[in-house]
């Protein structure tokens, strides 16, 4: 008999394969979810803006309460920096690093003011504001302090501000308060307003004799008005009326008139005698008679302004006192 063990079979290939395939394909879905979270992660960071250009910018303020790393510093309303970085520097200063794209860099001058705002409801924003678009451009490493406007803080002073208004409120409606003893003033003001005893005259003057002091006065003021007026009227009448100073005044500058011009006709007559009398020499008796007859011409004239003047002179209350008319 043969002591020896047949050898195993041999495995078949068909499983092998199988297996190796599968093991294959493993690996590249392996591969491919490694490519696809790199690419995520890639866009991502692209998507953040991890791989543009930026601009360091340094804000200091006393307090960072609020600030975090990651969140936006706004333009406007548009993000146009993140924060990189948040340390405690020297003094006690808070230090906040933001990175700033160089294409948005331009919104930011020298002139620019930050803030960093917080509201009783949601997180703390940090903005920026440019007055001046055409100062100087914000330099590369430019640091810059922060205004703080924090709404919470601003609640404890409020309160107090409001608890002194309601202080000074009672102070006014308290009982011996001024304004009280105004009220109280303005109530005995009003009763003797309408009081039957002296009325409104009472209610200023404070008593009864004075208001009746008061009214003998306006009543006696309205007689010498009266009389005023009745004087004035007798003078209107005296100077302005139709027998007035005025009228015969203008009455006697009509005569007067009227006599100057008989004098001017009178002249006229002298100049035209003294022509016939130059003219005709021969004829002396007739001129000399012809003169005789003008002269008594002006002096009738003459006498007749004499008494023109002196009429005048009567009737003008402002005339001189020296009534005589020299005549020529």
């Amino acid at each position: 008999m043969d002591d020896r063990t047949p050898a195993d079979p041999p495995e078949p290939l068909a499983p092998r394969r199988s297996l190796r395939s599968l093991e294959l394909r493993a690996a590249l879905l392996l591969v491919f979810m490694a490519a696809l979270l790199t690419g995520a992660a890639l866009y991502l960071m692209w998507a953040r803006g991890a791989f543009e250009a930026t601009q360091p910018l340094y804000l200091t303020t006393d307090d960072s309460e609020g600030v975090v790393v990651g969140m936006d510093m706004t333009f406007s309303g548009f993000p146009i920096g993140r924060v990189r970085r948040i340390e405690l520097a020297t003094g006690g200063t808070v230090r906040i690093h933001v990175d700033v794209p160089v294409k948005d860099a331009h919104w930011l001058r020298s002139s620019s003011v930050f803030t960093l705002e917080k509201g009783l409801v949601g997180a703390a924003r940090l903005r920026a504001f440019t007055g001046v678009l055409d100062d100087p451009p914000l330099p590369t490493d430019a640091e810059r302090m922060v205004l703080r406007g924090d709404v919470s803080a601003e609640i404890p002073k409020m309160v107090a501000d409001a608890r002194d208004v309601l202080q000074n409120v009672d102070r006014l409606t308290a009982a011996e308060s001024a304004l009280s003893e105004t009220l109280g003033e303005l109530r005995a003001f009003t009763g003797r307003l309408n009081s039957s005893q002296g009325g409104l005259m009472a209610a200023v003057t404070g008593n009864d004799q004075d208001a009746r002091r008061v009214g003998e006065l306006l009543e006696r003021a309205s007689q010498l008005v009266k009389t005023l007026d009745g004087v004035v009227q007798k003078a209107d009448r005296q100077v302005l009326g139709d027998k007035g100073l005025v009228t015969d005044a203008q009455a006697t500058v009509r005569q007067l008139n009227a006599l100057l011009q008989d004098v001017r006709q009178s002249m006229l007559r002298v100049d035209a005698v003294l022509k016939d009398a130059q003219g005709v020499a021969g004829n002396a008796r007739e001129a000399t008679a012809d003169l005789g007859d003008l002269r008594a011409d002006v002096e009738g004239s003459l006498r007749k302004i004499d008494a023109l003047v002196t009429e005048i002179n009567r009737k003008w209350p402002f005339a001189p006192k020296e009534k005589e008319v020299r005549l020529p």
